[in-house]
């Protein structure tokens, strides 16, 4: 396994964390004794393979469900200098609620310390208000850590760029964790911004919501040869050294294999890369055009500044994945999201284009006489059963 510095922190993490949110038993709390042996078997078996590479981060939320309480049958039993444990609780309005929550996610790990807290969920202007504003969230995760039960503090976000960068810029937090990786690069001002403000930048999800690569399309496959989608991802990701971690949402022992075939590659992570990232951009190009591919997203309009509260942005770039790279259970799966994930995707779909009028929302896009068109061509091809946050499944 391979280390970085962990920003302020000066925690030496491994390249690769153990996120808990695909091996627990229930995303809904349910009594320990409810919990089939089979599946507690399963996860203790996912951590020990996880730590026999080097994987000692071991990530999981209050929102996990089952997460919390199931890793507390194995973690007490672990050399606890050994591991880094991150548990994340969302922000609340009233204070108090957060304290009972963090109480919750203690003792359910049965632990009288966490290495990591992130505040869950920073996805709007609100909701970092709710952590910093005065006897706030903070102030109760900065009394856990005056007394020892909380190291570091920092917070995880599906937010827009702007908020995650004044969530950083606040200078409260010790760490990030964030979604960035090779089909959806736009927080990257919010990573560098991170950098120097020093704090611990962790990738979210770069296997699933970085394109479900565990069942990647066939085009997909063929464009990263000789590396398979994932390794590509990961790679592309690990090779900007501001990175410091990526979660593996490991649902057994198994799934870390095609990750750990990054580690070799790292040393010269250039002459991996470039073959299938000029491959990549050559074919994107080709199908989307040149001008379209480098300023699509000019101009365009946030949900809540949107007739209908369409999210745009979204629903175009599921458009390119789909026609560049032919990803359609992706695109499929994230386009039906919109309308049913509240603030952690938000936005709806563009149904009813007939009943808005986006000219004045678009009129600083380069294509507002063709946006409603890509709109409803991109419903017609993705709209399906509507798809539930897993947590909310």
């Amino acid at each position: 396994m391979q280390y970085r510095r962990f920003g302020r922190t000066e925690l030496q993490m491994p390249v690769f964390s153990c996120g808990g949110m695909r091996y627990q038993h229930s995303w809904k709390d349910v009594p320990l004794e409810h919990i089939p042996q089979k599946n507690q078997e399963n996860l203790n078996s996912t951590i020990h393979r996880a730590l026999a590479v080097g994987i000692n981060h071991i990530e999981t939320a209050r929102g996990y469900g089952t997460s919390e309480i199931q890793l507390g049958q194995i973690l007490p039993a672990l050399d606890r200098d050994r591991i880094i444990v991150q548990t994340k609780v969302s922000p609340t309005a009233d204070p108090a609620e957060f304290r009972q929550h963090l109480t919750q996610s203690l003792a359910n790990l049965k632990l009288d310390t966490v290495d990591l807290l992130g505040i869950h969920g920073i996805n709007t202007a609100e909701l970092l208000d709710w952590t910093l504003r005065p006897g706030g969230c903070m102030e109760v995760a900065r009394e856990f850590q005056r007394q020892g039960r909380v190291r570091f503090i920092g917070f995880s976000t599906h937010a827009p760029t702007a908020i995650i960068r004044q969530a950083i810029a606040s200078d409260q937090f010790d760490y990030v964790n964030l979604h960035w990786y090779y089909i959806n690069q736009d927080n990257w001002p919010a990573i560098d911004l991170a950098q120097r403000h020093d704090l611990g930048v962790f990738i979210i999800s770069p296997s699933d919501k970085g394109g479900h690569l565990y069942t990647p399309p066939a085009k997909l496959v063929e464009l990263c040869e000789p590396l398979s989608p994932m390794v590509f991802n990961d790679l592309f990701c690990l090779s900007h050294p501001q990175v410091h971690t990526l979660s593996v949402g490991a649902a057994q022992p198994t799934d870390f294999d095609e990750h750990l075939k990054v580690l070799p590659l790292l040393t010269d992570s250039d002459r991996h890369l470039t073959p299938a990232l000029d491959r990549l951009h050559h074919h994107a190009q080709t199908v989307l055009g040149e001008d379209w591919l480098h300023t699509w997203a000019l101009g365009l309009p946030d949900p809540d500044e949107t007739p209908g509260n369409i999210n745009i942005p979204a629903i175009l770039r599921l458009r390119n994945l789909l026609l560049a790279f032919e990803m359609e259970d992706y695109a499929k799966a994230r386009y039906n999201m919109l309308g049913n994930a509240g603030h952690w995707f938000p936005g709806e779909k563009a149904e009813n284009l007939d009943q808005v009028d986006l000219s004045d929302c678009l009129r600083r896009s380069p294509y507002a006489e063709q946006i409603p068109h890509l709109l409803a061509e991109a419903h017609e091809k993705l709209a399906g059963q509507a798809m539930a946050r897993l947590s909310n499944a």
